[in-house]
């Protein structure tokens, strides 16, 4: 014997709750998923910093040999250098595993602040006739693809935070534990 089904009809209050909490349900997902996606745009911006740095390091290590080569006599300001390369190396391996980080970053941007004053204290033109230019050079050109991936991977920090900041999204951030980024 069958039994008849009967269908209750919704109220038009029930079907504008309904409606309104599927709209909710869906821009919660859509300002998470975006959230999300910023987050990672941060960790590929940080990639080509994270190689340029490398990159850095390498050519720092041959100038300090070259350097430490000649002047004997700058052994202190060469020591200096190596601590101030092995600071930048020690962050940027902790900003790498946490590139949105803002303690992170701010260790790397501090190190590489520290590692520009080290720099600037040694001779990198000529130095007891041996000709440091060709070296000199590649140090330029690397730091200012440095420089390019900084502002990439900054403009990337800086739209996450714009979305983290903004006010309905704001509290999909706070729910699910999106913080402000810090930028190099």
């Amino acid at each position: 014997r069958a039994v008849p089904v009967q269908f209750r009809t919704m109220s038009s209050m029930q079907v504008s709750s309904t409606i309104v909490g599927a709209v909710l349900l869906f821009w919660i997902v859509g300002a998470y998923n975006r959230l999300v996606g910023l987050r990672n745009a941060i960790v590929e911006r940080f990639a080509p910093v994270d190689r340029q740095l490398v990159e850095r390091h390498g050519l720092l290590g041959q100038q300090i040999d070259a350097i430490g080569a000649v002047l004997a006599h700058a052994s202190e300001r060469l020591d200096a250098l190596r601590a101030a390369t092995l600071q930048v190396e020690t962050a940027r391996l902790h900003a790498r595993t946490h590139p949105g980080a803002p303690g992170a970053i701010k260790s790397l941007r501090l190190a590489d602040a520290i590692l520009a004053e080290a720099r600037a204290r040694l001779p990198v033109q000529a130095v007891g006739g041996v000709d440091f230019s060709e070296l000199s050079a590649r140090l330029a050109a690397s730091d200012s693809a440095l420089a390019y991936a900084q502002r990439q991977f900054n403009a990337a920090v800086q739209d996450y935070n714009a979305a983290v900041r903004q006010i309905p999204t704001r509290v999909v951030a706070g729910i699910f534990g999106f913080a402000s980024a810090g930028t190099l």
